[in-house]
């Protein structure tokens, strides 16, 4: 961790784990862009935030943070991983989470401080909590990493000139069938199509996906933690398709 510009706290798992802050620039109506980079051990992995049944997100935590109102992550496009008959979805060797930190009062220096809980996988997987913090400088240059990393974002629903997307839901014993259908051009390769019901207490299968010509279907099941009904929300609904290096998010849908 010394050989970092940034320094992290030290912890058990330093040999699988290492964060840095790269500081990052100041953009012309006020707000910062940083990052926060994840190394990880050779052969090891670790998760984006739909990360598969056996996958850790991660989550953010910005406490003790000073002159920042809020931090938005950016997510760069992860990799498909295929282990034991199960599906993961993540990154390895290395990511860059880019930021978008919101100042409280513009112009002014900028701390950023808290921690991050990933999960890190070869053949176990392991929670691993990292701190970090760094002054954010008003003064800060453009850094080549964090714009690599931003540049790696899927295309949205317009750039992928998808129109109308819906959802079908049907009842099931313990939830809820959402299936999704859109017209979107073969990406290339095998589609991976993740949905996401914006509710963390909603467990979402793993999707079954059925191309039919130029129009892209994915199913899914919605079980909520509890066990009891629940409600859901079109237009909170996430849909990304993962194929290759590319990726179309998509955010909500209509009845069909």
């Amino acid at each position: 961790l010394a050989a970092f510009a940034s320094a992290a706290t030290a912890s058990p798992y330093d040999d699988l784990a290492q964060i840095e802050v790269l500081e990052g620039w100041r953009t012309a109506n006020g707000d910062h862009i940083a990052g926060l980079r994840i190394t990880l051990a050779p052969g090891w992995k670790t998760y984006w935030r739909a990360p598969g049944d056996a996958g850790i997100p991660p989550s953010f935590s910005f406490a003790g943070s000073q002159n920042i109102t809020a931090i938005a992550p950016h997510w760069p496009i992860p990799d498909v991983f295929e282990s034991a008959g199960m599906q993961t979805i993540g990154y390895h060797d290395s990511v860059v989470f880019p930021l978008t930190v919101h100042a409280d009062q513009s112009g002014q220096p900028m701390q950023i401080s808290g921690q991050i809980d990933i999960g890190v996988c070869e053949e176990i997987c392991i929670p691993v909590s990292l701190d970090f913090s760094a002054a954010l400088p008003a003064d800060g240059t453009r850094d080549s990493a964090i714009t690599a990393a931003l540049v790696n974002r899927p295309m949205t629903q317009a750039e992928a000139g998808i129109g109308r997307v819906t959802c079908a839901i049907d009842p099931i014993s313990d939830g809820l069938r959402v299936t999704t259908a859109f017209d979107l051009a073969p990406l290339g390769g095998d589609e991976i199509v993740v949905v996401e019901s914006g509710d963390a207490h909603i467990w979402v299968s793993e999707a079954q996906v059925n191309r039919q010509g130029s129009q892209l279907h994915a199913t899914v099941d919605m079980v909520h933690n509890s066990g009891a009904a629940f409600g859901l929300d079109r237009s909170k609904i996430t849909i990304t398709v993962l194929s290759g290096h590319q990726a179309v998010e998509i955010h909500g849908c209509t009845s069909s």
